[in-house]
């Protein structure tokens, strides 16, 4: 852990509580420490780029993680004597019925007297946000089982149900788990611009740099919890017929119902109608074909089912709010 900085860094404060994941901190900690070997390796008399400290929000520096694996901290909010240029949530783990009133307050004297400073949370670290009303009027996500309990518990709250982070000014939520790496890479990327992150991503091993608005799962794993035959074999058949074109009246005659009837049948098992499940498989596939191959867009477009690269655009503007060229790019 890189526990002292020197006059110009970036000093990273993650705050960790009881029973958190190991990833939770552990992601953030290996991004923000990744960028500052890699600029060294560039000039070695330059000085640490990010300062990054683990702080406790228990009286505790040696906490239990959620598998077992202790994680120690330099110290508590008391120990804070640097200018803060991050705060990072790890996922409240044992704070289930609300983190601690100081760390509570904490955050919110943050946020108020210091507009400078960037707030995060990852996973269900959006909850202590949240207590701190920090949330309020704002678009947030957090891990895909806590999306509801959130919006309930919170209503005054945005639940964004798609993206792996959401940006709103300087507060960031993300969703689970390994997403604070994705969310830890794009304040690399404010910082330093996107070939930096893009190199310390590569230092990682990791095979994509992903954007915020990538969705959290796929939309193929998210059906296939259905058993109910007719709708498993419309969700089969779709898959295997993209670049066809697909009514619902066809695939309602197929499995023997009327439209009507089907599309409702299909949106009580999967949670979504037919029309968006056939868009949002064609945006899957589309994405996979510019990431893997070298086709044209009007070749990956008629792949699709979309006909020319005009179509694979205003799909791409509807779902990713970017354009395939664009996205092509960000993840050659």
């Amino acid at each position: 852990m890189i526990n002292s900085g020197t006059d110009g860094s970036k000093h990273i404060v993650i705050l960790v509580p009881p029973q958190t994941s190991i990833l939770d901190v552990a992601g953030p900690l290996e991004v923000f420490s990744k960028t500052t070997e890699y600029l060294r390796m560039a000039d070695p008399t330059r000085p640490d780029y990010y300062c990054i400290h683990l702080i406790s929000m228990s009286a505790c520096l040696m906490l239990p993680s959620s598998s077992g694996m202790p994680i120690v901290c330099e110290g508590t909010l008391d120990s804070i004597h640097y200018p803060i240029n991050t705060v990072l949530i790890a996922g409240r783990g044992g704070y289930r019925n609300g983190a601690p009133t100081e760390i509570v307050q904490w955050l919110c004297a943050i946020y108020t007297k210091q507009p400078e400073v960037r707030i995060g949370s990852i996973c269900a670290g959006a909850f202590i946000l949240a207590q701190a009303g920090l949330l309020d009027g704002k678009k947030a996500t957090t891990h895909w089982q806590l999306w509801d309990t959130l919006a309930e518990q919170y209503p005054k709250i945005t639940v964004e149900k798609d993206p792996i982070y959401v940006k709103q000014g300087r507060i960031y939520t993300s969703a689970g788990i390994s997403t604070g790496i994705d969310l830890s890479l794009a304040l690399v990327e404010e910082d330093l611009g996107k070939e930096i992150a893009i190199e310390v991503s590569r230092v990682l091993v990791l095979y994509l740099k992903r954007p915020g608005n990538q969705s959290q799962f796929s939309n193929i794993l998210q059906t296939q919890k259905t058993d109910y035959k007719p709708v498993a074999d419309s969700i089969t058949w779709i898959q295997e017929n993209l670049n066809r074109a697909i009514t619902i009246d066809f695939l309602a005659e197929r499995a023997a119902m009327s439209s009507r009837n089907f599309s409702r049948v299909f949106y009580r098992e999967t949670g979504i109608t037919p029309a968006k499940f056939i868009e949002k498989s064609r945006v899957e596939w589309a994405r996979r074909r510019l990431e893997e191959s070298n086709l044209s867009l009007d070749e990956i477009a008629v792949e699709c089912g979309l006909g020319n690269a005009n179509g694979l655009r205003r799909l791409f503007n509807r779902h990713l709010q970017t354009t395939p060229g664009v996205y092509r790019k960000n993840f050659s």
